[in-house]
């Protein structure tokens, strides 16, 4: 075949081509619409569907409008009123910004425009059928804000239709564009139509309480009830949201929304700074659930590193993700009993009166008689008596978080009464995160004992690995590790942490570099010691069907209530968990 000459494109061909980069299928038309009328400040929305949006999308809005004279400019490529300066494009502060969007759609299917602003007594609107647009513009009655219709989508390209799958399967990933766009702009009133039917009312949310409703019309009720609030500011950075207790995990990564500066992403350095932050206390594969949103300095953060817009690129990536790491982590660890309830909107309020009567039966086994000829056959359990005692009558005292053990059923679980109603304690796991936690502790209060190498294992790398290894010498030496450079595609390692010496060295190394190339960070050196202290806990702990004394139950009580991440073991079962009054009450059918 002869060498052809270079020609410019047709405009409907080059317009075509960028389709196939921002339209995928309906959903990506409805989120590139919905983008356009929040950054034209809408506070109400309205989505009209047809067949799953193949055969009509109407996305209809109260913003700002557009000028009469702009409408057919607003349909060439490379057309737009968010940026004029390459200022602009370093601090983009607006969801969409390269102006190709609506030259795009328009010309893989019909699509009609109208629009008025606050500058024209009435709205003007122009269609176009796949070619270039019509310019003639006709007058129309249209209250402020833009109302764009697409009829069927990829018409003229037969062969990007065929792709499309069932009217509710494109349906369905429509629902997800809009929830995601919900989650994120709480401000705006969305309704959303399919064949004629009201399937979506999301009601602007002012208040906390509001959001948190709407959150759970998307994410569901359970989500809510098993959540946490965040909130945490860093140097030009802040985090809010809401994390899910570890104990409300998913087996799928679907209740996982992440916003930057209100755009949703799936980016790598924030999902692996999130999954570091739940490492600790999630069960195997599970995935954690969070709605999160990310505010920060939009001159320090690339949005135009994909075709999507679903990816970032932070210009300090360590920074934010130390900071986000952080932050969660420290939610989490911090979540023990007597704040379990806090964070739980729907929990009922306990009886309190009749817990109090139970409690003043039960303090009888309280006394000190009864308490010295039960003495602690466990070291590490045993606390002053007092500790255990209650200071006031029963009625006045403040009982604590997990109560007061019960009994042992089966010398596996401890069964405790709080105010809130019945506990019941997992002992082994229990008492395996309380070491775990305390071998932490002491790992990290004392310098990490290292041990220098007889034999010194030389590693070879590419020469960016190197330079990596060696940029980030000081880390490695502060985690216990010695390296010095080998050559230009090679590194030596002289030294390691003694808890370390018998594991594979070569293999954690790589793997080490290969985290500061990808995140600017690695915790794999931290996670590979605590996975040794976790097995020495393990090992340490009691075992199933241990006797305990009462006295001995409760000092465990009690040190639970005083261990971080204690809701889960260190392989993120959980180690208790609670029946309120109410869910008792349900069970026996009381009150019914």
């Amino acid at each position: 075949m002869p060498k052809q000459r270079i020609t410019i494109l047709p405009l409907r061909l080059a317009n075509q081509i960028a389709a196939g980069e921002v339209v995928e299928r309906p959903a990506s038309v409805i989120k590139e619409l919905l983008e356009n009328s929040i950054d034209a400040e809408a506070n109400r929305i309205d989505i009209h569907l047809e067949k799953g949006g193949m055969q009509l999308i109407r996305v209809r809005d109260n913003g700002h409008g557009i000028h009469k004279d702009d409408l057919a400019l607003a349909l060439s490529r490379h057309a737009t009123s968010k940026i004029n300066t390459l200022e602009d494009l370093e601090a983009i502060i607006t969801l969409g910004f390269r102006g190709e969007a609506l030259a795009s759609i328009s010309s893989v299917s019909r699509l009609i425009l109208k629009s008025a602003n606050n500058h024209q007594a009435l709205g003007w609107a122009l269609d176009t059928e796949g070619v270039e647009t019509n310019t003639k513009l006709a007058p129309t009655a249209h209250p402020q804000g833009t109302t764009i219709e697409v009829r069927n989508l990829f018409f003229n390209v037969p062969a990007r239709r065929k792709f499309l799958r069932r009217e509710q399967t494109e349906f369905n990933h429509i629902d997800d564009i809009i929830k995601s766009i919900a989650l994120s702009h709480f401000p705006i009133t969305f309704l959303v139509h399919h064949n004629q039917q009201l399937i979506r009312n999301y009601r602007s949310a002012a208040t906390e309480i509001e959001q948190e409703k709407r959150i759970a019309d998307i994410c569901g009720a359970p989500f809510i009830e098993n959540s946490l609030r965040i909130e945490a500011e860093g140097p030009g950075m802040q985090l809010w949201g809401w994390i899910a207790k570890p104990t409300f995990s998913r087996s799928q990564s679907d209740l996982q929304y992440c916003f930057v500066n209100g755009r949703i992403v799936k980016d790598k350095l924030i999902s692996h700074a999130i999954r570091q932050a739940y490492q600790d206390v999630m069960y195997h594969d599970r995935q954690a659930a969070y709605v999160l949103y990310f505010e920060i300095d939009p001159t320090i953060v690339d949005v135009n590193v994909h075709p999507t817009k679903r990816e970032v690129r932070f210009r300090d990536s360590r920074m934010v993700h130390d900071f986000l790491f952080h932050q969660l982590h420290q939610v989490i660890k911090d979540l023990r009993p007597g704040k379990q309830y806090q964070a739980n909107t729907f929990q009922s309020a306990p009886n309190t009166h009749s817990v109090q009567e139970q409690m003043g039966v039960y303090s009888q086994l309280h006394n000190p008689s009864f308490l010295s000829q039960n003495k602690p056959s466990i070291e590490i359990f045993e606390p002053p008596v007092q500790e255990l005692l209650p200071s006031k009558t029963p009625t006045q005292t403040e009982i604590p978080p997990l109560g007061y053990a019960v009994a042992q059923l089966h010398g596996i679980y401890v069964l405790a009464q709080n105010q809130h109603g019945l506990i019941l304690v997992d002992m082994h796991a229990a008492h395996e995160r309380i070491t775990y936690e305390a071998l932490k502790k002491e790992l990290a209060t004392q310098n990490i004992q290292r041990q220098h190498l007889l034999v010194p294992i030389d590693i070879a790398l590419n020469e960016k690995e190197t330079d990596t290894a060696i940029q980030h010498n000081e880390f490695l030496e502060q985690l216990g590790i010695q390296i010095d450079r080998a050559g230009p595609e090679a590194i030596v390692v002289r030294q390691v942490p003694a808890l370390l010496k018998d594991t594979s060295i070569e293999q954690l190394v790589r793997d080490v570099i290969a985290d500061l190339i990808e995140y600017g960070m690695s915790q794999r050196i931290q996670e590979n010691l605590h996975e040794i202290l976790a097995s020495m806990a393990c090992h340490s702990s009691i075992r199933a069907h241990h006797e305990l004394t009462l006295t001995e139950m409760n000092a465990l009580l009690r040190k639970m209530e005083n261990t971080e991440c204690i809701g889960q073991c260190n392989h993120g079962r959980p180690t208790w968990v609670q029946l309120s009054l109410h869910q008792l009450d349900k069970l026996f059918m009381r009150g019914q």
